[in-house]
């Protein structure tokens, strides 16, 4: 496991593209080799996603032979809805780069049979070879994609009733108003996440530090579902200054310095 500490959320969103852009300019990918991505939605990765576009303008960057496979979607709520995570992914980042739309893969909270629609994410997962890097945020209250508290720490892509934690946290892009938001969602599992090969966590932001706290200094637990990536081969957290405010201070003393990256370069 290794932690990333950074200043501020600027330089924690811009380390996490460097790393997202050296990543897939080092594996190579091309017409029959493609690199495989998972993403996140929400606040967090904002930052993250407009550096890869800007990387991408720039003309460092190619997405062609990337496919990407996205954490989670609500359930019921009309695709062109936006706060829809189609919506979010489309408008904050895909269609500002070169990637083929059909190689990008959403859950379908309208599915007419959402099992089967959960069962399939997870055979395209396969089909494509397993996920090269999952980059992932997380809650308050320590859940990543919408494995909420209690869930199965082996658990793979399904439906989830939503905590109430989560449904107020996410009221903000519902106009505050809680009967608007939704209570379902189709998710990756928590397995499905242990399964890529290797895994990016991004907290930032005090109100994540007891989260981060949790999921670092304390022993794997299903109440913080994000403390199962202490036991992935290859973890990185990548955070900012205020997420380590719970840390023991010799624990921000170890990883400080750990955070060296070079630009994103073909």
């Amino acid at each position: 496991m290794r932690l990333v500490i950074l200043d501020n959320y600027a330089l924690a969103s811009e380390w996490a593209a460097k790393y997202i852009c050296n990543r897939i300019i080092q594996f190579k990918p091309r017409k029959d080799r493609y690199f495989t991505l998972g993403l996140p939605t929400g606040s967090t990765p904002l930052g993250c996603y407009k550096k890869l576009i800007e990387y991408h303008k720039n003309g460092d960057l190619s997405f062609k032979y990337v496919k990407t496979f996205n954490m989670d979607e609500y359930v019921g709520l009309p695709r062109n809805h936006p706060e829809s995570y189609h919506s979010y992914m489309w408008n904050n980042f895909f269609k500002h780069i070169d990637i083929d739309p059909n190689n990008v893969h959403i859950l379908d909270g309208n599915a007419s049979d959402l099992q089967a629609e959960c069962d399939s994410f997870e055979r395209k997962i396969e089909e494509a070879g397993g996920i090269d890097l999952f980059v992932g945020g997380i809650g308050p209250d320590g859940h990543i994609a919408f494995n909420e508290p209690g869930s199965s720490l082996v658990s793979r892509t399904r439906l989830k009733t939503l905590a109430m934690d989560t449904i107020l946290a996410n009221a903000k892009y519902f106009d505050g108003d809680l009967s608007k938001v939704p209570t379902m969602a189709l998710t990756v599992g928590v397995g499905t996440v242990m399964d890529a090969r290797e895994v990016m966590i991004l907290i930032t932001g005090a109100h994540k530090a007891f989260a981060l706290y949790k999921a670092i200094e304390e022993g794997v637990n299903h109440m913080w579902t994000v403390s199962a990536f202490q036991q992935h081969p290859r973890t990185i957290f990548v955070c900012d200054e205020d997420a380590t405010l719970e840390l023991r201070v010799k624990t921000v003393k170890y990883f400080k310095g750990q955070g060296l990256l070079t630009g994103c370069k073909y």
